[in-house]
Formats: C-alpha cells, structure tokens, sequence
C-alpha cells in the first residue's frame, strides 16, 4: 500500500488543500450543506462545464503523438525548413470518423480523418486529410450541404441513407469518393494500418523561388494500406466494442508498438498545372501516377499516447491555413475555403485563444498583436499596435507569400471549374473499379452497395441510384440493380419498385 506522505495533496484548482473528497460541509453531521462549501461548489460548477461543443464532422476520433523526420532530399522544391534532409520534429496526429458524433461507433462506413500538426521551427504545419485521395464535391459552397445529409433527419433525428443516396446521386462528383466509401477503404482493419492523404493540392517554393505543386501521401509501414473490415464483422464490433480504433491505436503505443507511416510527394511543376488534361486543384480528381510518380519525403512515427484524452486530443485544433515558409495553398476551392472554416470552428468550439492550449500552441516564439479574449493565457505587452515607434514586432515580407501566390484573371462569376480534356465525373471511379480492385474486392463492393441501398432508400432514388452506377461502370450498375431486386421484391419499403424494375428488362 503506497505510504500517504508519498501522495501529493488534493487541491483545489488555485492549488488550495481540500480537507476531504468524501463529506461535503454541513450544518451538523445530519444538516444542510451551506453555500461556503467552496470545493463542492468548484467540483459541481466544473462538471457541469465539462463538454465543449463537439466538432461538426470528424466529432468521433483519437490520436497519439509522435516525431517526424525528412529522411530524404527534397530541398529543390521547398525552402521549408522542417523539409530539408535530417530535419525533425514533433507531431500531433489525429484520426477520425467524418459523419459520426462523439459517442457513434468507430465501424461504421465512413471516410476516415487523417489529420497531422508538425510543430516546427518556424511555426505549426497542420495538414488535413483522409484515408482516401479524394473528396464528395469539388465547390465549397455545398460542403455544409453535404455534411448535412450524411447526418439525421430533421424530424426523428435519425440517420437516414436515403438522403444519403439522394445527395450522391444529384451531386455526380461525388461518384469518385463514393466508389471508395462503398469499397475496402470505407471500412480500415485500424486506422494504424490505413494510409492517408493530404487529398488537397498545396504549393511549394524553392530557395531559387521556383514554383511547384504537390499533394501529400502517407503510406503506412502496417502493411500495404488496404487492410479491411468486411460488413458483417464491422456491425459486430459497432455492438460489441464502439472503440474499437481508438482501443487499438492506444493499446499498440501502450505495449511499444509504435506505428509509422512514410511521406511520399507528388510534385507537378507549376507550369504543367495550367494544361494538363485534367484540373489539377479539383478535389475529386487523383493526379495518375504514371505521370507524377511519388517521391520519397520522410517518415512519421507516434510513440506516445495522450495522458489527458480531452485537453490533448478533444481540443487539440487543426487548421490547413496553418503554413510555414516554402509551403502554401493552392487554387484548390475546396482547400481555399477550409482555410477559413476550420481556424473559425476552432473560434467557436474552443474560444478566440485557442491557439494558446499548450496541444495547439507552437513550440517556437510568438510575438503577435493579439490581446484579450476568453481563456487567453499568453501576456500581452505594450506597443499592441502596429505600426509603431516602440519597438514591437515588424512584420516580414519575404518570409512566406511565393509559395501561396499564383496567377488570377477574370470577372467575378459563379461558375464550375472550366473543364478539361479529361474532365469528367466517370472515368476517374470506373478506372479505380476495373483497373485496381480485383474481382473480390468488386464483389464486395456490389454486396456494400446493395445493403446500403435496400435500408430506406425511396423508389424514385433507388433508380437514379442505379443510373449513377452504370454511369460509373456498366456491369457494376447492372449488378447492383439486379442485387436490389432480388434483396428487396416487392417490400414497401420501394412500393412499386418491381414492376418498374420488370419494365427496365
């Protein structure tokens, strides 16, 4: 039995003694509590405080920490100090369901989040991805839209899949994303054993101030990447074990288990993006390897869980506008936008200061003009404001701005990408079916597909889901229709659906 001198005090959260965790302060053993009782009080008041909002999507997550480090020479592309040959530095990596709240199970069908905050020498890198290379839509402006149909009815607070397929299916982009949702990947084994993706195209800037474009692959050294769930195995464990990633991930490290992933860039020159057949910032796209073949970069491992789950993973805040010099964005949409929404839900969730809780906060000086604010810990000191005469910090124009600026010229419109010569929302997810999945991995696709569809999907989405299919593959639709009919009849949940079905052929 551990001897009490050896046990620090209880105390309050000034740091006063607390006399006794057991008995609150009464008017007599037998008598009321009184209102002076201030560490009841406190323990009472914090508790009732003790939820943050959670996060709109990617609420249900985990993560660890860790190191990375450039094991190779990248330096002709980037000036980034934390990308040159031998450079290391601490990480924070955050895995995640999209659509689920906190408290859903870790399988169900669902991208994963894959998210890392590199904090470096000069200032925090946050990359935000996903396990897989593409994205639902390609315009910003239907982003909340579409997280909204992957959530719950309005009216019975359920999650509803014929919403779901109503979205997918008038927003044809999403057909790339929603092949890999419905594939392998909408299911990882763990999330130590999936690759992730900065799905986004960034920029780059060499020391000379020449230009590139790059996208982020993580491999991970579990394996090639593909490790699965299958369907039935993945509800079993929704019933028996909802933290069933989060479980894994934490007891690996737990055991010395520390799992890695390799960087690998594609790079495309900068030049090359303004003609190349297909739009190279279209986040539903992939860049084909066999004209952008990856490139080695550098090798990431965690090696430590959290200690406090909510303090270093629940509020831990990562945001793609975060970009240190040599490294920026690009005419990605998609990615222009998150460089606003994520820094304004971190303001929302966790306060204007959130940069100040230590998970957030860089590991390099800050000197900046901000001050006040809810929970803000870091001092200001005067000048607060610039310009000044007094000293305080100047700002530096050549530190950054290359590697985020590239050529616009237009009017104002509301308008698509301008499509190119392979500019389609078909091929890109028809390749992926007959090219990369085998004929196993193509049959259980159907099987997912098919389930998905026949748990209350309406008639009229039922059939512009089959459409959507064979738009994408001929004998995939034709499948997944023939696999509906046979799994449904004549249930009311598609009244009249057989015999529009008989009239198809």
């Amino acid at each position: 039995m551990t001897d009490k001198k050896d046990v620090p005090p209880t105390t309050t959260d000034a740091g006063i003694r607390v006399q006794s965790e057991e008995h609150s302060l009464t008017v007599g053993p037998d008598g009321p509590i009184v209102l002076n009782d201030h560490h009841l009080l406190e323990q009472m008041a914090n508790f009732n405080r003790e939820r943050i909002p959670e996060r709109q999507p990617h609420a249900k997550g985990g993560g660890a920490f860790g190191t990375f480090e450039t094991t190779a020479d990248v330096s002709r592309y980037t000036k980034a100090r934390i990308f040159q040959p031998g450079a290391s530095c601490e990480t924070a990596v955050r895995f995640s369901t999209v659509a689920g709240e906190r408290g859903s199970p870790d399988t169900w069908r669902d991208p994963r989040g894959f998210s890392v905050k590199m904090y470096t020498e000069d200032g925090n890198f946050d990359m935000v991805g996903n396990n897989t290379p593409i994205f639902f839509v390609r315009d910003p402006i239907k982003f909340q839209q579409f997280i909204r149909s992957q959530k719950r009815r309005a009216d019975n607070d359920l999650r509803d899949h014929d919403m779901q397929w109503d979205f997918w299916t008038l927003s044809p982009e999403s057909a790339h994303q929603v092949t890999y949702l419905m594939g392998d990947r909408g299911i990882p084994r763990s999330w130590r054993e999936m690759n992730g993706y900065s799905s986004h195209t960034y920029s780059l800037v060499n020391a000379e101030g020449e230009r590139f474009w790059v996208k982020f692959h993580w491999h991970t050294d579990q394996g090639d990447g593909n490790a699965y769930l299958a369907q039935d195995e993945a509800d079993r464990l929704a019933g028996s074990d909802g933290d069933y990633h989060r479980r894994d991930l934490f007891d690996a490290i737990h055991g010395g288990d520390h799992p890695s992933w390799t960087l690998k860039w594609q790079i495309m020159p900068y030049e090359e993006a303004k003609t190349y057949r297909i739009n190279p910032f279209d986040l539903t796209k992939v860049w084909p390897h066999g004209d952008y073949p990856l490139i080695e970069v550098g090798k990431l491992r965690l090696t430590r869980n959290p200690t406090d789950f909510h303090t270093e993973i629940e509020q831990l805040a990562f945001e793609p506008n975060n970009m240190v010099p040599g490294i920026g964005l690009s005419p990605d949409k998609m990615l222009l936008a998150r460089g606003f929404s994520y820094a304004d839900a971190h303001r929302a969730r966790l306060g204007v200061n959130y940069k100040q809780i230590p998970v957030n906060a860089p590991k390099c000086p800050v000197y900046s003009y901000s001050k006040d604010g809810a929970h803000r810990a870091q001092k200001a000191e005067d000048p607060v404001y610039a310009p000044n005469s007094y000293g305080g910090p100047s700002a530096q124009p050549e530190t950054n701005g290359e590697a985020g600026i590239w050529h616009a010229d237009g009017e104002l419109v509301r308008e698509a990408y301008t499509l190119r010569e392979d500019d389609d929302d078909w091929s890109q997810p028809r390749a992926l079916i007959q090219k990369v999945m085998d004929d196993a991995a193509r049959d259980r696709l159907v099987q997912n597909v098919v389930g998905h569809l026949c748990d209350g999907v309406s008639e009229k989405v039922l059939l512009r889901a089959f459409e959507y299919w064979r738009n994408i593959d001929t004998e995939t639709g034709d499948r997944i229709e023939a696999g509906v009919r046979d799994k449904l009849g004549g249930k009311s949940q598609a009244p009249g659906l057989a015999s529009a079905l008989s009239t198809r052929g």
